[in-house]
């Protein structure tokens, strides 16, 4: 499968003319990461929320959605997580892009200006068109939901 390159402008905000712009880090990556615009550094402590500034405005271009989520190392080694993963920005936001970190390990986490801290992948969006009905088609599964099938 050949994939098209989609254009997506960025825009630094005035305080992260130091920090990299996201970028695919190898060949095969869905997202491209994001790095933190803080002043200095933030401290979150267990069980704590912070939101993290990129310095990063974005145009998305209509029918595609910017998605943030998390990184697998930060979860995984220190317990760091995106409340509203994936976050979502929409093609109309202009604002600056910044993450919804919480502290779910047992250690205090910090955040230094230019940390990798989420990363953003570029997806395309559907519009629905809503239809109500009075009765929805039947299915194997039916109303079945968590843990119906044993796991």
């Amino acid at each position: 499968m050949v994939w098209e390159p989609v254009t997506l402008p960025l825009k630094r905000a005035g305080h992260a003319g130091d920090i990299p712009l996201p970028r695919y880090m190898t060949e095969g990556a869905s997202g491209m990461d994001l790095h933190a615009a803080v002043e200095g550094q933030i401290t979150i402590d267990p069980g704590e929320i912070a939101m993290i500034p990129t310095g990063l405005l974005a145009a998305v271009p209509p029918g595609y959605e910017l998605q943030i989520r998390p990184r697998s190392g930060l979860a995984a080694k220190k317990g760091i997580g995106i409340l509203n993963s994936p976050g979502t920005i929409d093609s109309d936001y202009r604002g600056e892009i910044k993450v919804i970190m919480i502290n779910l390990g047992p250690e205090i986490f910090v955040v230094i200006r230019g940390d990798r801290i989420a990363q953003m992948v570029l997806c395309p969006v559907s519009k629905a068109i809503i239809t109500e009905v009075s009765e929805l088609p039947a299915s194997r599964r039916s109303d079945g939901g968590f843990g119906h099938t044993g796991n």
